[in-house]
């Protein structure tokens, strides 16, 4: 992947935090999704009151793409803060995928998926789905 495709996804995944749903959290997240065929697909974190039916913003640009037919990924890129005073997102710190996302990636992405983190100031990191997720379960 060159570096200005990777730069594209960490801004498409900035631009995702502001349309986040987190009132209860306060913790803004945004994921952009490159899919093999080149389309970027987008998510936000979605928060409910009950907490089991929200969504994280990986699951949900993972779920777009797979509503549209396509399931076959390269890489993700994921960013994520707490809210300032203004309401803001304040990206300070990377903000890897929860567990739950691991293994959704893991049911979709092969093993040599690319998980690009941003800290918000200079720092990139980026992970294959095997060194976040060694010895996945997979049914397939």
């Amino acid at each position: 992947m060159k570096d200005k495709q990777k730069q594209e996804l960490i801004e498409a995944a900035i631009k995702m935090t502001a349309l986040s749903y987190a009132p209860y959290s306060h913790f803004h997240v945004g994921a952009a999704l490159l899919a093999k065929n080149g389309t970027v697909f987008t998510g936000c974190n979605i928060e409910n009151a009950a907490y089991g039916p929200s969504n994280c913003a990986e699951r949900t640009a993972i779920f777009k793409a797979v509503s549209e037919g396509v399931r076959s990924f390269e890489a993700i890129a994921i960013v994520g803060g707490a809210e300032n005073k203004k309401g803001e997102t304040e990206i300070k710190d990377f903000c890897p995928p929860c567990g739950v996302c691991r293994q959704v990636m893991s049911e979709f992405c092969g093993k040599d998926f690319k998980i690009i983190l941003f800290d918000g100031k200079s720092s990139i990191k980026e992970f294959t789905l095997a060194e976040l997720l060694p010895e996945s379960f997979n049914l397939l």
